[in-house]
């Protein structure tokens, strides 16, 4: 018995390691030098920075009821089902059978004066362990278990894919809604501008041309806000879709939000070696080429015998009577031993196509650390200088309309002509539009970054796959 537990523990293949990751992926990132970033640890719902209290609800709803979580967690719990599966190889397998029968026997079957016709009962119980000797089922064991916790890591993955594209969606309709109210400001300014020179085309202090010319403007961006409402309209659909609803039940206060969510503070990034760890895809890859090692082990195991000890204990009765009874009674005990010897040449075909499998693991693992520290990178270099684009924009609005107002001052005083008015309108109209896309491109930064530091939103409560209605 001691020998046998002993072999148990000796199990076929190799144990599986951890993989290194680059020694210069532990360190801080590049871009983190930005006063926009801090080398602070992500800590807590990162939507929850923007301190407004729809998003954080749509957040809520889309973690509850969207459809991509709903099956990265029905197929997490596939996995799981396989785990227990392979953890029941390690219990005995049992088989319990039961054949009752009624016939008639022929003459020269039966007995002078017995009945030809009777009840038959056949019944029966079937005992099989297999003996773990060299490790097959603790392999598979390992196996399932490496395949669960990828897809715990898949439905991490999901999940923050599914808040950025939330909160993604969210400033999209937000920032359209500002954009819109800009244009529309621009519109009724160039409407006030064109009675102005009509006023002074009536007295003969303008030409008609000034008249067409700023109505020509104004039409130009009075044409702008019909696409500006289209993508509003396609990013509300988006939210609905988001959070599990038809586009008919999305909230009323969600369509009314013109303001888009804009952080106030440094996003908080971290290091290198705190995002590999928090980062679900990186999580799943190193799990599945767990899976795959222990894959090997399960193949090698089948070089060796495998052995099983079987019992059997059953009864057969004649008409119904004496099932129990000693007479009927029969039990058998005994091992079976399989082995595919001597031609061993599939089951090493097995092996180098496990080994193969987890070579393009191990493969599959160094590219995602790399993907995620490249995309964490090229976050924080768009969030950088999207910034950095809005400021200098920010300053060529203040200046625009500065000359746009010093313009129309000194074309009431007769100092400059309509033209130089109608330039510095038109270069304001433009500075405004400009500006309102800078800040929409920094809001989706912010989410970007966000969405590759995978953020700290696991501290949530658990989400299930309800598909209840949202509460929003």
């Amino acid at each position: 018995m001691l020998g046998a537990s002993a072999l148990t523990a000796c199990a076929a293949g190799p144990d599986y390691k951890a993989p290194a990751t680059p020694s210069a992926a532990a360190g801080a990132f590049i871009g983190a030098a930005s006063p926009a970033v801090s080398v602070a640890e992500p800590d807590g719902d990162w939507w929850r920075l923007y301190n407004d209290p729809v998003l954080d609800e749509l957040v809520r709803d889309a973690l509850a009821a969207n459809t991509d979580i709903r099956v990265a967690v029905a197929r997490l719990e596939k996995a799981r089902a396989g785990l227990r599966g392979a953890r029941s190889d390690r219990l005995p397998q049992t088989s319990l059978s039961a054949q009752p029968t009624y016939g008639r026997a022929s003459a020269a079957q039966t007995l002078p004066g017995a009945d030809r016709e009777n009840w038959t009962v056949d019944a029966g119980l079937d005992v099989a362990y297999e003996v773990d000797l060299f490790g097959r089922v603790k392999r598979s064991i390992e196996a399932a278990k490496g395949d669960v916790n990828a897809a715990a890591g898949d439905a991490d993955a999901v999940r923050v894919a599914v808040v950025a594209d939330t909160a993604r969606a969210y400033v999209d309709a937000t920032s359209s809604a500002e954009r819109i109210a800009v244009a529309e400001q621009t519109v009724a300014l160039l409407d006030k501008s064109i009675r102005i020179t009509n006023a002074r085309f009536e007295v003969g202090r303008s030409d008609r041309l000034d008249v067409i010319r700023t109505t020509a403007l104004r039409d130009q961006q009075a044409a702008l806000i019909p696409s500006l409402v289209a993508d509003r309209d396609s990013a509300l659909l988006r939210l609905a879709t988001l959070t599990g609803r038809t586009p008919q039940e999305l909230p009323a206060v969600v369509r009314e939000q013109k303001v888009t969510p804009d952080l106030k503070q440094p996003i908080p990034v971290g290091d290198g070696r705190a995002l590999l760890a928090r980062r679900p895809d990186v999580r799943a890859a190193e799990q599945r080429l767990a899976a795959d090692t222990a894959r090997i082990g399960v193949a090698t195991a089948d070089l060796y015998p495998r052995i099983t000890l079987g019992g059997s204990i059953g009864t057969t009765a004649i008409g119904g009577g004496d099932i129990l009874g000693g007479g009927p009674f029969r039990w058998l005990l005994g091992p079976l031993i399989n082995w595919a010897f001597p031609n061993q040449e599939a089951n090493r075909a097995r092996i180098a196509a496990a080994k193969a499998d987890a070579s393009a693991s191990l493969a599959t693992f160094d590219g995602t650390v790399l993907r995620a520290l490249e995309e964490t990178e090229t976050a924080l270099s768009v969030y950088a200088h999207a910034l950095e684009r809005r400021d200098t924009l920010k300053a060529a609005r203040e200046a625009a309309d500065r000359a746009a107002r010093i313009s129309l001052a000194r074309q009431r005083e007769g100092r400059i002509d309509f033209l130089t008015v109608l330039d510095a309108q038109r270069t304001l109209a433009a500075a405004e539009s400009e500006l309102a896309t800078a800040e929409r491109a920094v809001a989706f930064a912010q989410v970007d970054l966000f969405k590759a530091l995978a953020g700290g939103w696991t501290s949530a409560s658990p989400v299930t796959a309800s598909r209840s209605g949202p509460a929003l």
